[in-house]
């Protein structure tokens, strides 16, 4: 040993590392020594290489590329105290690198150095143990082996500690494990309040930040808060924001505050000592934008229990954020805004706001600040929600022109309550007649092609509430947006699903618009969400019973009924029944298709003249006939009635054909025909029925075969009314004849 000691003082050469300074260029050789067999040498190289790494993090990066921690991770638990000191220094220091920390963690070096945290320890092993665990519980693997190694319970005892640097880095770890929800609990129940409110009165402002840091973590648990208010916590915090001197934590200190006033309990005893009034005072007064924020993320955390609302509207908060909404800050504005949503569920606050605070509002819709713009528009939204007078305010300040405009904006949550908005404002006729004359239906056509779910289902809300007027149909027509609201329908989340078709019913309540729904392929769409039980909905039934009573060609080919309700006009026509799966053509594609020998597609075209004309009178009698002889007009333009036994011998198909052949078409008017079968004269009879206001139905059979039904009143010997019976009318083998619905006659005229 004394030969060594010589030889480390003789003045070595100039390119030779020198142990005891960091200015050797041959670093590998200190870390060479790290294998020495004696204390002396070790103690002395670990302090080489912590002087070494404290130049820079390329330093470190060197010392790590020559497997200097492998060799340094067994000196931890040296019997040495001074070698195990040094270790842990240069361990300590070394580990503010991320290359350094992820061998440590393949190294697993947690567990050494929570044994380092023992009360026996040196105080300087102990300031380098606790940097490292704190350099290395930023990640999420380390933060589970510290908590499954027990290293809470020394960390928080650390915490009193008389060297500041010992309290900091056991703060500051501490403060990185609670972001773990586990962890907050465990420290809860190690006692970990006291000594953090403790360290509010250190003499080191980081020291006391961080304890509030950590305060603002943990008191998100109820059961925290609850500890705090009983080791007098709120006290202390209200007295900090009371001293002027303590200003640089007043931040922080609302954040902790914001977190107690959730409970309605904690709220209440600082109302009963005054601490509302001085809390809102001094933020009244305040105007740092840091302190001006967390002062209304604090409203809003406390804005979620109705009976804080209550306190807060009596003591006048309304007037406080109205005014932050006035600022230079964003971020204030920002807190303001959803403090005012949160608020807005009390409808005394949602008055004081919505005259006061909805000007303030519109006029930030304007801002190019996307989170403020969906801050706002979501503030505008609750404030509006079954609100008519808020709703009108928001006319008035000239807000609908900005909130259109907000269908563009780059946020999604800005853009679903834009429209939200717009819906709300809707429910009154004048305004919505303004939206409309906007150009609202444009201005939806984006957000109904989103992929966020949210605004679908807005969207396609907005176009149910606007699309109830023709003009309005018209434009989202013309613009494209009839596409991507048919696309809504195939949407595997129910509320989109739901509000598009409640959207499609309400488009197509005219023919043109459910016309052309159809063609784009909502009617496919619509029977195939009936088809399901989970699917379907009332408003998907009620849209494709819309879809297709406005377009009543189409009806007929699928469903083979017209009800009374489903009045003929022209341009109808009757192509047969539609193959399930099969395309439904339009009248202009079935025009242009070559001369063919399938059945006929009959069309509806009657001059106006041709509307009035004389029909049988329907009123049944006790043998089955008319109780009158009328003449047959039906049965007279078609042919004449047609014996039973003769049924086969009438021709009909011959004089199709030459008609067909004549116009050099498929498709015939239904005044061209001279001789027809059931389903000519049935439909005739409908048209005609239709036009004099006789109630009719006309149902497809098979084979050609088609009949009429019609509800008739009868009439007791004694002229009673009798409940309406429902007849089938012969309008082929003895014109005027009624069957009585559900009778063998009746089933017979309806089948071969």
């Amino acid at each position: 040993m004394g030969k060594k000691v010589k030889k480390e003082t003789e003045s070595p050469p100039k390119d030779v590392f020198d142990p005891l300074t960091i200015e050797s260029k041959t670093p590998a050789t200190v870390v060479l020594m790290l294998s020495s067999p004696e204390n002396e040498v070790l103690a002395k190289a670990c302090d080489a290489l912590y002087k070494f790494a404290s130049k820079g993090d390329e330093n470190k990066v060197t010392l790590l590329g020559l497997g200097a921690l492998e060799h340094l991770y067994k000196l931890l638990s040296h019997e040495d105290p001074l070698v195990r000191r040094n270790a842990v220094m240069v361990v300590g220091i070394m580990a503010s690198n991320n290359d350094v920390r992820k061998l440590l963690r393949e190294l697993d070096v947690t567990n050494s150095l929570i044994s380092q945290l023992a009360p026996e320890e040196d105080v300087v092993i102990h300031e380098f143990a606790t940097l490292c665990l704190a350099y290395m519980a930023v990640e999420y693997t380390t933060k589970v082996k510290i908590f499954e190694q027990g290293g809470l319970e020394p960390l928080i005892r650390l915490l009193g500690s008389p060297d500041p640097d010992v309290t900091k880095n056991s703060l500051e770890c501490i403060y990185l494990l609670v972001q773990d929800f586990q962890n907050r609990a465990a420290v809860r129940e190690l006692n970990v309040i006291p000594p953090l409110l403790g360290l509010l009165e250190s003499e080191y402002p980081v020291i006391q930040s961080l304890a509030l840091q950590t305060l603002e973590v943990i008191s998100k648990d109820r059961e925290t808060r609850i500890l705090l208010e009983e080791y007098k916590g709120l006290d202390c915090l209200l007295n900090i924001l009371e001293n002027n001197e303590l200003n640089d934590l007043h931040v922080e200190t609302l954040a902790v505050l914001g977190n107690c006033l959730e409970d309605v309990h904690t709220l209440q005893q600082i109302q009963l000592t005054g601490g509302i009034q001085k809390l809102l005072s001094f933020l009244k007064v305040s105007t740092v934008p840091d302190i001006q924020k967390n002062a209304a993320k604090a409203i809003t955390n406390a804005a979620y229990d109705p009976e804080i609302r209550k306190i807060l509207h009596w003591e006048e908060v309304e007037t406080f954020l109205i005014r932050l909404l006035e600022t230079n800050n964003d971020d204030v504005k920002v807190a303001a805004s959803q403090a005012i949503s949160a608020m807005c569920e009390n409808i005394d606050s949602k008055c004081v706001l919505g005259l006061q605070g909805i000007p303030q509002l519109v006029k930030l819709l304007s801002s190019d600040n996307e989170e403020l713009k969906e801050a706002v528009v979501t503030a505008l939204t609750n404030l509006t929600t079954s609100n008519l007078r808020n709703a009108s305010v928001v006319a008035k300040a000239e807000g609908i022109a900005p909130l259109i405009k907000t269908l563009n904006a780059q946020r999604d949550g800005a853009i679903s309550n834009a429209i939200a908005v717009l819906t709300n404002l809707a429910l009154q006729e004048p305004i919505r007649a303004s939206i409309q004359s906007q150009g609202i239906m444009s201005a939806l056509v984006g957000p109904l092609r989103s992929t966020n779910s949210q605004v679908q289902s807005k969207a396609a809300f907005a176009v149910a509430a606007f699309a109830c007027d023709a003009g309005a149909r018209a434009e989202l027509r013309n613009v494209g947006g009839l596409g991507p609201l048919v696309e809504l329908l195939h949407s595997n989340y129910e509320e989109v699903r739901r509000n598009a078709c409640w959207a499609v019913m309400v488009c197509g309540s005219d023919e043109v618009t459910a016309f052309e729904l159809c063609r784009l392929g909502a009617l496919d769409i619509l029977e195939e969400i009936n088809l399901s039980s989970k699917r379907k909905n009332k408003f998907s039934e009620a849209a494709l019973e819309t879809l297709l009573d406005n377009n009543l060609s189409q009806k007929y080919s699928r469903m083979g009924y017209l009800s009374p309700s489903n009045i003929i006009t022209n341009g109808f026509y009757d192509c047969g029944q539609v193959k399930h799966g099969g395309k439904f053509l339009s009248l202009e594609e079935l025009s242009k298709q070559e001369l063919t020998d399938r059945r006929a597609i009959i069309f509806i075209n009657a001059k106006p003249q041709e509307s009035v004309v004389e029909v049988p009178e329907v009123s049944p009698s006790v043998s089955g006939r008319s109780s009158k002889e009328k003449p047959r007009f039906v049965a007279e333009r078609m042919g004449g009635p047609v014996e039973k036994e003769e049924l086969h011998n009438f021709c009909w198909e011959l004089d199709m054909s030459e008609i067909e052949f004549d116009l050099k078409s498929n498709i015939v008017p239904i005044g061209k025909i001279k001789r027809g079968t059931f389903y000519h004269r049935a439909l005739l009879f409908k048209v005609i029925a239709d036009r004099i206001g006789i109630g009719c139905s006309l149902v497809r059979g098979k084979y050609n075969r088609c009949w009429n039904e019609v509800k008739l009143v009868e009439y007791t010997p004694k002229g009673l009314l009798l409940p309406p019976q429902e007849y089938v009318v012969d309008v082929m083998f003895e014109p005027g004849l009624l069957f009585k619905q559900g009778s063998a006659k009746a089933d017979q005229y309806k089948r071969i």
